[in-house]
């Protein structure tokens, strides 16, 4: 939407003869003439003119300066891995090569490799080190930071392409989440929790898409299991979650285990994202009419009104018209219970859930849920 501020600004220097909007929207056609982006990059442009009109501080411009530049390098970076399925596995870099732990992380990043995902890390030793040498460097990306003292990435990315190194540890932490399909926690300190309460909070409140969380620990351990007491016990008790808050996450104790979980979830959703204020569920196949029926019924406590509405792709949806093939199963969603969302995803990923072949859908989506 654009920013009235922005519009104020670009009037206020069109009455001093200044037209900036225009002579913005003249250069943002030379440049990028059949972008569906142009009125977002107005929006940026007209945004740091409007900074530098202002001109409060040299330390606000230097860290706007640095967060573009490390923006717009991560990202046409990552345009070449752009399509692959990717999982961020997070843990300690202090776990020693010889530990039970080390060995699993190894076997999670060559069963997620077998299974053509990418895993990203912090690209650091550890429990990193460790997912990165089973995954190998063609399925491998490291997030790594740079810090005032020396500090390398581990040996299967190190001076490769497949590293990005951040300045800002809140851009590392956006791409974390932003190019992850799951994500597997591994044991670890403080910022290992750190992650996995911040993904955790980001996926509560609707700030990142549902993705599968998954706590991996080896048989027997306790790390996780005690971790998941303690919300139990204490803030599920106490009401400071809702007990569906803990469908966000699921324990395991193998990488093969961790995989199915992750594959689980992608057996028929495909992604969701909102359309104006429809939720919608992409989904590889239909789900049956009765079992339709049953999300009418059973999931009513998280749709405000219309109910649940299944349809064909909507052509409307112009931002990748390679997603043309799924279905769609849109509602008014609450937004306020995404441990339910979780539930009404595992849902239609039941296989008995779906329609038969000879019943697909091919009606379009209603022009309501366009854009």
């Amino acid at each position: 939407m654009p920013d009235q501020s922005n519009d104020s600004l670009a009037l206020h220097l069109q009455e001093q003869g200044l037209d900036l909007a225009h002579e913005i929207d003249e250069q943002l056609q030379r440049v990028a003439p059949d972008s569906p982006n142009r009125a977002l990059y107005r929006e940026m442009l007209l945004t740091v003119l409007r900074m530098a009109h202002d001109d409060f501080d040299r330390w606000n411009a230097k860290i706007t300066l640095q967060a573009i530049r490390e923006l717009e390098k991560t990202f046409r970076t990552l345009e070449q891995f752009k399509g692959r399925r990717k999982v961020t596995v997070f843990g300690s870099a202090r776990t020693p090569i010889e530990h039970p732990l080390y060995a699993l992380a190894r076997e999670m990043g060559a069963v997620l490799a077998k299974d053509d995902m990418m895993v990203i890390t912090g690209g650091g030793a550890g429990i990193m080190a460790a997912a990165h040498e089973g995954a190998g460097l063609a399925h491998s990306l490291g997030f790594n930071i740079t810090l005032p003292f020396e500090q390398r990435a581990n040996p299967t990315i190190n001076g490769t392409p497949n590293v990005l190194a951040f300045h800002f540890f809140f851009t590392r932490k956006l791409f974390f989440t932003k190019e992850a399909d799951a994500l597997v926690m591994c044991p670890g300190g403080f910022g290992t929790l750190d992650e996995v309460l911040e993904v955790l909070t980001l996926m509560q409140t609707g700030k990142t898409p549902l993705v599968p969380v998954v706590l991996l620990d080896v048989p027997g351990g306790s790390f996780w299991q005690g971790a998941l007491d303690f919300i139990h016990n204490q803030l599920e008790a106490n009401h400071y979650i809702l007990p569906n808050d803990l469908k966000l996450m699921r324990l395991v104790h193998s990488a093969e285990e961790a995989l199915a979980e992750i594959n689980q979830f992608y057996s028929n959703f495909h992604s969701s994202r909102w359309l104006n204020k429809t939720f919608v569920i992409r989904m590889k196949r239909p789900v049956s009419a009765l079992a339709l029926k049953q999300i009418q019924q059973d999931f009513a406590d998280i749709c405000l009104n219309d109910g649940f509405h299944q349809q064909a792709y909507c052509s409307v949806e112009h931002d990748d018209p390679k997603l043309n093939h799924l279905t769609c199963l849109g509602f008014a969603f609450s937004g306020r219970n995404q441990g339910r969302l979780r539930e009404l995803v595992d849902f239609i990923n039941l296989p008995h859930n779906w329609a038969k072949a000879d019943n697909a859908l091919t009606a379009p989506m209603h022009e309501s849920l366009a854009d």
